[in-house]
């Protein structure tokens, strides 16, 4: 798998694609609404992205930004396959991935100064530790941060920070976590034990959700649809239960069985705990379908993505 996402036109997102797949989006877009393509790394950085527009019969052009506005390039190119091929160099961080083409520099505008926050220290230190705990939570993009923070300390029609000044300190605090986390190795993470226990489970039967709503009322009325309609159950944790693991506590897991039964209920608890047990975590759960499962002794050490 590649270490990218990919957004098409439609605001779909694919993570972590395979060579194969990227090269199938590329040979796809050109309809109207399906145009184009944009690629960023994982983690995310700003200012450093590739992308390509392609209208049915004619080039494609393709794009990439290299740390800022006087780092856009373009160029036209006649073939999907040139313009999967660099593209997957540039996914494999291949040096040379852009040779061969005639690159022309874009005269981007260089984008407005932003104004310092005009906060007192209480209000920016309470703006500053709610970015770091979704960042430690780990599931937030660059953008839905910046939006976040745009909106924690409106009162009313006062709003103090506006959109510049939220991306521009998401963007600063996001890279001191990238940089933090480059520093954890390649070892498995006790969040990429979730994943690899949850994508057991959804191969299983059991629909299994990370980070799936705001709560448990919107999770329990809306997991029903979010897997397989050939689903015996389900597993999520909602952002409550995120933002609680940040902080040091256990990930609370809600579960249950489509059927309402206590009995099934307990028996999908149980092959939830036998997954989070092979893949080496921790878990607090009596048997009482009616209590949550608790994953415990967790070192929550999410990667960003973006």
């Amino acid at each position: 798998m590649l270490e990218i996402t990919v957004q098409t036109e439609d605001q779909r997102r694919q993570v972590r694609p395979t060579a194969q797949q990227l090269a199938e989006l590329v040979r796809r877009i050109g309809a109207r609404g399906d145009n184009f393509l944009v690629l960023q790394r994982i983690p995310d950085l700003p200012d450093v992205y590739v992308q390509v527009w392609h209208e049915t019969g004619g080039d494609y052009l393709l794009e990439h930004r290299d740390g800022g506005h006087d780092r856009h390039f373009r160029v036209l190119v006649e073939a999907p396959e040139t313009v999967a091929g660099a593209m997957l160099g540039w996914a494999r961080h291949q040096d040379g991935w852009d040779a061969g083409m005639s690159w022309e520099p874009l005269d981007m505008p260089a984008p407005e100064p932003v104004p310092p926050l005009d906060l007192g220290q209480e209000d920016r230190d309470l703006l500053e530790q709610r970015v770091r705990e979704l960042l430690i939570g780990g599931y937030g993009t660059r953008a839905q941060l910046a939006e976040i923070a745009e909106d924690y300390l409106v009162d009313g029609d006062n709003h103090p920070v506006s959109p510049q000044q939220a991306r521009q300190l998401v963007d600063t605090l996001w890279l001191e976590r990238v940089a933090e986390q480059s520093g954890w190795g390649e070892d498995e993470t006790d969040p990429e034990r979730i994943s690899r226990a949850f994508a057991a489970l959804e191969a299983g039967g059991i629909t299994a959700r990370e980070h799936f709503t705001c709560c448990r009322n919107c999770g329990q009325s809306e997991i029903g649809d979010a897997g397989s309609p050939d689903a015996r159950g389900f597993v999520y944790f909602h952002t409550q239960c995120t933002d609680s693991v940040a902080a040091g506590a256990g990930l609370n897991l809600l579960y249950g069985g489509f059927d309402g039964s206590p009995e099934t209920t307990a028996a999908i608890g149980v092959e939830v705990v036998a997954a989070l047990t092979d893949v080496g975590l921790s878990v607090d759960w009596d048997g009482d379908p009616g209590q949550t499962i608790t994953v415990t002794a967790l070192d929550w050490r999410k990667r960003l993505v973006g």
